[in-house]
């Protein structure tokens, strides 16, 4: 079957397709976390020496008697099997945005050959899979592979359900034999640990006598598009690069503002409402759901979690999110930019940090002028992102998200901190000296007696803003869709604990000269905005007039590219910032950068390739039947409109053939030169190739077209 034969089968298959039928769901009360061994399910099935031990593990992080692992072993494994599993799992998170998982069995054969089952703590606590095999920046090799993954008590095991069977997953940390991270959830837990160490002396100085421990919290508002499987099935950019290399726009795409908010199509919302099944069973707080701004865009925003589980059901959701979309005939895309000229996605990180006894730091109260905790803390962010603003940019760094950043509705790729108007000016009289009752928003009152008065936030929402105050929590809005919510939260965790270091010691200092907390809280605040106040911005992040200022007069970095971005992994002072505090070692931090470098390179050598591929044996043999077809009937192609597709389709291959010829540049002085290269100049050739193509599109007639058109991906449903 012709490219173009598949194309119109497969939009005569969607348009006359039965609609999915829509299952009744069962009260949420009796499918909430049935699926995860919580603690709830332990309470049930522990001793109560047992459970109290486990218990303060869970929430304390104390550490755990390993004859209390065999008792919780033997707990999980009845209560697994009773879910219908037969085997468990240690599922771990690579140096990648990817899960992993090893599969076995909890059978063992006795003497006289029969079949038993066993599961005990050390196979609960230990697990070993090929160290080599993962990406691991030269921490092992075939001929020293070893491997561990460790169970973490603190995110609870839960039944993954297939249509073979039930397989128990024990969420793990993974590491190499000498003991380096080889994952991403080792860094987690030590950044999170380092800043609760220096979050407790800020507010032991403050006089807090009961001091509960501290965890940073995560709600992460995931995008996506949904292509019917029957047209991605027929792109080979879809299925091999998770995006559209090719693709002219088409003459309606979002520019009416009508989607965004919009009634979700009767097939998404079956989709939608069997995942949050799926999600509501495992414990993953599925709060909202809406169509996002771009046709054929959506978004699924959880309720915000302690950050470790967040992280750990970020990865859950988007395994979900492609599994149940394909369930319902969809391809589910989590490519920051999937098409050219529409919005693309992104994973807005709405991170803050708090605890039982002090509750949420970031949260300013009605007076935040008063509240001195809530500005210590949030005083510390802004000199984290002013002071490594260049690590968060490569905490977010992707030759995907490069697409995005910087357009449609993506924030740019210079970092800084909106606070809105009501705090920007708190920290503005701090700085100056002259402190005054900030202005609140005001009542909203539209003059309607029906529509009920309601008090109007204090600040606007500034969706320019790469990392902006939303309220209570902080927002990093540039972080992209397919990416694992984990190192952007190493970063921030990491950079706050430095900034609470540095606000300790000054605050000690002034301390020792008053005894009015406020006097030292503001003295040391009004050295922090002195030196790092420049990061604060509160108008268009868009402007060209913004970019100039901030790299020009506020000294802020413009990080334009990964290529640009991951060097800030060997800067001196992310290395020193990692090392004091614990987070990564150097050899740990410097592997980060070979996996993520080697990641970039090879994402888009894929890509290159596909577009030589795709333009050689698609593209040009459509417009060369199409050119046949014209010359057939004897017009001259000189003179007509065939005569642009023939020289479209000449400077098309003559773009493939300096693209190829790029591709087999091989010596490179420097990782960060390889880099660079692919950059700037095989993105720029993959670029030319592609401006041909779509040139082509809009000339070679539709009936031999062979790639689905962005009108037919982006709004048949």
């Amino acid at each position: 079957m012709s490219g173009n034969e598949s194309r119109v089968k497969a939009v005569h298959e969607i348009t006359r397709a039965n609609p999915f039928a829509a299952e009744m769901t069962a009260p949420l009360k009796e499918i909430w976390a049935c699926d995860v061994f919580g603690l709830q399910q332990m309470e049930e099935s522990l001793s109560k020496s047992a459970f109290k031990a486990i218990k303060k593990t869970v929430q304390t992080g104390a550490e755990l008697d390993p004859a209390v692992a065999d008792v919780v072993a033997a707990a999980m494994k009845d209560w697994a099997m009773s879910k219908g599993a037969k085997f468990f799992s240690h599922i771990f998170y690579p140096m990648t945005n990817a899960t992993a998982e090893k599969h076995d069995g909890f059978v063992v054969t006795n003497s006289d050959g029969g079949a038993i089952t066993e599961f005990t703590g050390s196979l609960l606590i230990k697990g070993e899979p090929d160290g080599s095999s993962f990406p691991n920046g030269s921490l092992r090799m075939t001929n020293a592979a070893r491997g561990y993954t460790a169970w973490d008590p603190t995110s609870p095991a839960y039944i993954m359900h297939t249509a073979n069977g039930a397989v128990l997953m024990i969420p793990s940390v993974f590491m190499s034999w000498t003991g380096e991270a080889l994952d991403k959830k080792i860094p987690l837990l030590r950044a999170n640990a380092a800043m609760d160490k220096a979050a407790k002396k800020v507010l032991t100085l403050m006089g807090e006598t009961e001091i509960a421990p501290l965890n940073s919290s995560c709600g992460a508002e995931q995008e996506y598009f949904l292509v019917d499987e029957l047209f991605a099935n027929t792109r080979p950019d879809l299925l091999l690069a998770g995006r559209t290399l090719f693709g002219a726009p088409p003459a309606k795409g979002q520019q009416f503002d009508d989607h965004y908010f919009g009634a979700i199509p009767e097939r998404v919302q079956v989709f939608m409402q069997d995942l949050e099944d799926k999600l509501y069973r495992l414990g993953i707080p599925a709060k909202t759901h809406h169509n996002e701004v771009a046709p054929g865009q959506f978004e699924i925003a959880p309720y915000f979690e302690a950050a470790n589980v967040a992280s750990d059901h970020q990865q859950l959701l988007m395994t979900l999110l492609k599994k149940t979309a394909k369930e319902h005939g969809f391809i589910c895309l989590l490519h920051e930019k999937p098409f050219a000229g529409v919005n693309g996605s992104g994973k807005h990180v709405n991170w803050s940090v708090g605890n039982a006894t002090q509750g949420n730091l970031l949260d300013p109260g009605s007076t935040p002028n008063e509240n001195l905790n809530f500005l210590l803390f949030c005083g510390a962010v802004i000199r984290g992102v002013h002071k490594f603003g260049p690590l968060l940019r490569a905490a977010i760094a992707s030759a995907a998200n490069d697409h995005r950043l910087g357009a449609n509705e993506a924030p740019p790729a210079i970092l800084s901190v909106y606070l809105g108007s009501q705090l920007e000016k708190v920290f503005d009289n701090i700085k100056t000296g002259e402190l005054h009752v900030p202005t609140t928003g005001g009542q909203m009152d539209l003059g309607l007696s029906q529509i009920l008065k309601f008090e109007r936030d204090p600040g606007d929402r500034n969706r320019t803003s790469p990392f902006a105050f939303t309220g209570n929590r902080f927002e990093f809005r540039a972080v992209g869709s397919s990416q694992s919510v984990s190192g952007p939260l190493v970063a921030m965790n990491t950079m706050l604990a430095d900034s609470l270091e540095w606000i300790a010691e000054k605050l000690e200092t002034e301390l020792s000269k008053t005894s009015d907390k406020a006097v030292a809280v503001f003295a040391v605040l009004k050295e922090l905005m002195e030196l790092h106040g420049n990061v604060v911005f509160g108008g268009d992040g868009y402007s060209a007039e913004w970019h100039k200022a901030a790299v020009e007069e506020r000294g802020l970095q413009n990080i334009p590219t990964t290529a640009d971005a991951l060097p800030a992994f060997k800067s001196p002072e992310v290395i020193e910032l990692f090392s004091k505090t614990g987070v990564l070692t150097p050899v740990e931090l410097a592997s980060r950068f070979e996996v993520y470098a080697e990641q970039y390179v090879l994402s888009i050598e894929v890509e290159a390739k596909l577009v030589a591929e795709m333009a050689t044996t698609m593209i040009y043999p459509a417009a060369i039947k199409y050119l046949s077809q014209i010359a057939s009937t004897g017009i001259q192609l000189d003179y007509s409109p065939a005569g642009a597709v023939a020289e479209t389709a000449s400077a098309m291959m003559a773009s493939v053939e300096k693209l190829n010829a790029a591709l087999e540049s091989e010596h490179f002085d420097s990782t960060e030169a390889h880099m660079s290269f692919l950059a700037d100049e095989v993105r720029g050739l993959m670029d030319e190739v592609r401006a041909a193509a779509d040139k082509l599109e809009t000339l070679v007639a539709d009936d031999l077209w062979p790639l689905p058109k962005y009108r037919e991906m982006l709004f048949i449903k």
